[in-house]
């Protein structure tokens, strides 16, 4: 018999009143009871998310995936998305293509603005009411200014489509408007690029444009050499990578180096604003900024109305549920729980993906009657790619660089794309910028200038960003964490503010 618990451990039967079998004239049939289909919610549909809801394609489940875009994101392939190697529809996938042959799934486009727990329903943008009996939370992080929400529009973040297509357009303005600037200086800056933050999205995004400006456009341009751009990749800790082994850390930036990456190490961020950015009191002239230093975890996890750490993340039981209520399960980024060693599992997408399928193991151990399992993170490796035949990859004792940790990583990102066309597409992009350096998605899109300046980031709601959400929120940014397949959470190239 399958039951739903209800507020403690105790069963909860579910039963709704069928039909009466005999002579409903006489009165004489007997009342027949038939089990209620548990509805389960998912908030998200990111990693944890997409995950947990394909672990449940088999079961006994109603299911409704929330999210406030249409599709599921590889968001550890957004650098190159913002570097002109992939376009958009290559990472992502609509959410409902991904769940059309799930018969017990469907799809809410919807931002869930609040959650009461003691209704067990959820609250959307719109005003529309989402009941439920499960609920897993996966909203994942945002980005994390250290209390300057000023800063965003001039130093967008890579989380979404949104900020991918508009750093692409940045960049590839600049080099527009740089042939056609007379001024020196102001050429100069225009060609001059500041990553903010060395982890694994820093170290990425600076190697690729790199490539871009060593290699896929050395032909393009008249008036200008755009191998003569200025890339400055600022960490304010003493190494790149820092959650990486040294060895590692010291071969990426020797290769970062080569490839002509201006690697500052202990180089603090005090201030950014239009055209410059602040290394304590020492300013570089830049057009061009891109924020990879922080992150903080979603401002749904507010509303859960439960403990939550100083980053923002709900605090949750070794089962992933929330303490005093089994049916609320979070998962991902949003999740504050420790590892065996110790210390917070880090924000990233294996992470994520194992708590969605353990999150919906333990629903199911409910609905069996069945007691539940703590989570047990299987921690599979940590990668990150510099460049061509470039890249690390470290899992236990096992420590690689160079051209096999570059297959291994190119193999695994193509592996977890969701969708075959995806697959290819990437795979024969890929193989194509291989074999001529060039970039399939130089596009400028977006209102342009009449000079042709990057604007500031502008994309609908840039406002009241969910950043800024996050911030008035309380939340600080997460402390330094590993990259698999993607995830920054590193605070260490920007002071707070005061």
């Amino acid at each position: 018999m399958w039951r739903v618990p209800s507020g403690g451990r105790g069963p909860y039967l579910g039963w709704g009143e069928g039909r009466r079998q005999g002579d409903p004239e006489k009165g004489d049939g007997v009342a027949t009871r038939v089990l209620a289909v548990p509805n389960v919610v998912i908030v998200g549909g990111g990693f944890g998310g997409m995950w947990a809801a394909r672990a449940l394609r088999r079961a006994p489940v109603t299911l409704t995936l929330v999210d406030r875009r249409n599709h599921h994101l590889f968001q550890p392939l957004l650098y190159q998305v913002a570097t002109a190697a992939l376009s958009p529809a290559d990472i992502a996938a609509p959410i409902r293509s991904v769940l059309r042959r799930q018969r017990n799934a469907e799809v809410v486009m919807g931002e869930v603005v609040d959650v009461d727990r003691a209704a067990r329903q959820l609250l959307l943008a719109d005003g529309s009411i989402l009941p439920y009996d499960y609920l897993i939370v996966a909203s994942g992080a945002t980005h994390a200014y250290f209390g300057h929400p000023e800063w965003e529009p001039i130093a967008p973040g890579l989380k979404t489509i949104d900020d991918a297509t508009e750093i692409r357009r940045r960049l590839l303005l600049a080099f527009e408007a740089a042939e056609q600037e007379e001024d020196e200086a102001e050429r100069r800056a225009l060609l001059t690029f500041v990553i903010v933050g060395a982890g694994p999205t820093g170290v990425e995004t600076a190697g690729a444009l790199a490539e871009i400006a060593r290699k896929a456009l050395v032909r393009d341009f008249r008036h200008i050499d755009p191998r003569s751009a200025s890339i400055i990749l600022l960490e304010g800790g003493p190494r790149v990578l820092p959650a990486y082994d040294a060895k590692l850390s010291s071969y990426s930036q020797r290769t970062l180096e080569k490839m002509g990456v201006e690697v500052r190490t202990d180089s603090i961020v005090t201030k950014i604003e239009d055209g410059t950015v602040w290394v304590g009191e020492e300013p570089i002239r830049a057009r061009n900024v891109v924020w990879a230093a922080g992150v903080t975890a979603s401002p749904l996890g507010k509303k859960l109305d439960t403990p939550t750490d100083r980053v923002g993340r709900v605090e949750v039981q070794p089962d992933l549920s929330l303490p005093g209520d089994p049916r609320v399960f979070v998962v991902g980024d949003l999740a504050a729980l420790a590892g065996k060693d110790g210390k917070q599992l880090p924000g990233v997408a294996q992470v994520a993906m194992q708590q969605g399928r353990q999150a919906v193991r333990n629903l199911l151990a409910d609905l069996r009657g069945a007691p539940r399992t703590p989570f047990r993170y299987r921690d599979k490796g940590n990668m990150a790619t510099i460049g061509r035949r470039a890249a690390i990859l470290e899992s236990g004792r096992l420590k690689l660089t160079g051209w096999i940790a570059w297959m291994a990583w190119l193999f695994i990102h193509i592996l977890f794309l969701i969708g075959f066309r995806n697959r290819l597409s990437v795979f024969m992009q890929w193989a194509w910028s291989y074999a001529t350096w060039q970039r399939g998605a130089r596009l400028i899109t977006g209102d342009v200038a009449p000079d042709l300046r990057p604007g500031h980031y502008g994309p609908p709601g840039a406002e009241a960003s969910e950043a800024r959400t996050a911030e008035a929120a309380g939340n600080q940014p997460a402390e330094d964490e590993r990259g698999w397949m993607g995830g920054d959470a590193h605070q260490s190239a920007s002071t707070p503010a005061a």
